[in-house]
């Protein structure tokens, strides 16, 4: 379980230091698991975050100490957010991929598809399964009214390094903010291992490196 101070920093350090940590939830006894892939870091002083419409008592978690979950609904989904350091400061996990090792064996990928099945109420398939906040969530088990403001629990919920190698991020800008909320500002960030089962591949065709994404090595400052 990653410690409270692992969060404890700035959210545009924390985004991509999250890449490659593994989310686990027991869920009904069981533990399910998922690599995080996908995330955007959210700042109090700029327009896109929902911290910046100011405290209320359903934003509280993002004013509280880093480490702390935020979830909301999007779309008619539950979100999940992790506070950072600085009040209203949060990383929102985008998405993630379908983890399995001795703790979650291969069997759990069943439930996460009963969990999470496609529009005709088929399996998803498993690259599917985690891409997307909501979708993420959904083949979890997480929900808003459990999980928001609370904080991490090695018995239910916790982050965990793996020792996953996370070797290339992407840096780009985030999806969905409205035009005149900061919509440019490149706070999301991908593991380039995993670009094509995010949310939106950021490396797919048309796109303009140092135009519209940037490729960081381990260890190299993002772009401000």
């Amino acid at each position: 379980m990653l410690p409270d101070s692992f969060f404890d920093r700035p959210a545009l350090q924390l985004a991509p230091d999250l890449l490659g940590k593994v989310i686990r939830y027991r869920n009904n006894g069981v533990w399910l698991s998922a690599r995080i892939i996908e995330t955007e870091a959210y700042l109090l002083a700029e327009k896109g975050s929902h911290s910046s419409l100011g405290y209320t008592q359903k934003r509280q978690a993002l004013f509280a100490d880093g480490g702390t979950i935020y979830m909301y609904y999007s779309r008619g989904g539950d979100s999940m957010n992790f506070s950072a350091q600085g009040e209203g400061n949060a990383v929102l996990i985008k998405s993630g991929y379908p983890y399995c090792d001795a703790i979650s064996p291969e069997s759990t990928l069943l439930i996460l598809q009963a969990n999470n099945p496609d529009r005709q109420g088929q399996p998803r398939p498993v690259e599917k399964l985690c891409s997307g906040q909501t979708l993420l969530c959904k083949s979890l088990g997480l929900k808003v009214p459990d999980w928001d403001n609370q904080r991490f629990d090695q018995q239910r919920l916790y982050v965990e390094d793996c020792g996953l190698s996370v070797p290339e991020v992407i840096q780009t800008t985030r999806l969905g903010i409205p035009q005149g909320r900061d919509e440019d500002l490149p706070y999301r960030f991908v593991d380039a291992q995993f670009a094509r089962y995010c949310t939106k591949n950021p490396l797919r065709r048309g796109q303009i490196e140092g135009q519209d994404f940037w490729r960081l090595a381990a260890g190299q400052p993002i772009k401000a």
